[in-house]
């Protein structure tokens, strides 16, 4: 990593309290739909410190040449960032019956954590444990989504809230609330984007631990919201790899949407 901050000395963050790595709360997680190894080596040179996780989106891990894969796995896990293929791709593996297969290829390429999700598909609360259950035989650290990707499925914050409690007791180390690569539509974002802050609340005010979460967010001013309801070190899921810093900079205060925020901080 970098040593050092271009104005290390003379300007401090804003907005206090923001977590360094290796840590629980404030995880980034990058959304990669086909970044070269170049591109990836460029990336977590300048942002390595702020991205805790980057998903292979969709399928997309298996449109790779083997060797390639292997060599951009490596390059990210030797950065102290985690990286996993996308949920669909599970979900594909469950309905073509090749889930143990699947997840011992996924250990043989190098991946060391497992998404398990039913975006697409409708799995059974059993076989969704016992997907967890296999992933963790397999030494596979599990994050787990809620919520579906079609728009005419809303989240329903009761059903999600078990969902969660289940599969965090099944050995999931994370949650992902559904928001989709648009941020439309889907999880607590209404058709424009907007937050439906009723369906938010009711989920975090009856979870034990809402640091478990995260929240799909690609679009600025969601994540702006979610800062400023949760802090610095919410969780932010779904982030394009150009916007790695932008976000940064509003989890510290270093941009307008949130700078507000420092000045309350400071007036607490």
């Amino acid at each position: 990593m970098v040593e050092g901050r271009a104005f290390d000395g003379v300007i401090t963050s804003p907005l206090a309290g923001r977590s360094a790595k290796p840590r629980r709360q404030g995880q980034t997680m990058i959304i990669d739909k086909g970044l070269g190894l170049a591109q990836t080596g460029d990336l977590l040179a300048l942002a390595g410190d702020y991205i805790d996780y980057i998903k292979l989106t969709f399928g997309t891990a298996a449109l790779y040449p083997t060797a390639l894969l292997r060599a951009k796995i490596a390059l990210i896990r030797s950065f102290g960032v985690n990286v996993y293929p996308g949920g669909t791709f599970l979900e594909i593996a469950i309905a073509q019956n090749r889930l143990a297969a699947y997840l011992e290829r996924a250990r043989d390429l190098g991946f060391d954590h497992i998404e398990v999700s039913d975006g697409t598909i409708n799995i059974s609360p059993a076989d969704r444990r016992r997907a967890i259950g296999l992933a963790r035989e397999q030494d596979f650290q599990v994050i787990t989504e809620v919520g579906k990707k079609d728009s005419s499925i809303p989240l329903d914050p009761g059903e999600a809230l078990g969902q969660i409690q289940s599969d965090l007791e099944a050995g999931a180390v994370k949650v992902i609330v559904e928001g989709r690569e648009s941020g439309t539509g889907a999880g607590i974002f209404g058709a424009t984007g907007l937050v439906k802050t009723d369906e938010l609340e009711q989920i975090v005010t009856e979870l034990a631990d809402p640091t478990r979460l995260m929240w799909e967010a690609p679009l600025k001013s969601q994540q702006a919201v979610l800062i400023a309801r949760f802090g610095p070190n919410v969780s932010l899921g779904n982030i394009p790899p150009a916007e790695v810093l932008a976000v940064e900079a509003l989890r510290r205060g270093l941009r307008g949407d949130t700078f507000g925020l420092a000045q309350q901080q400071e007036g607490d």
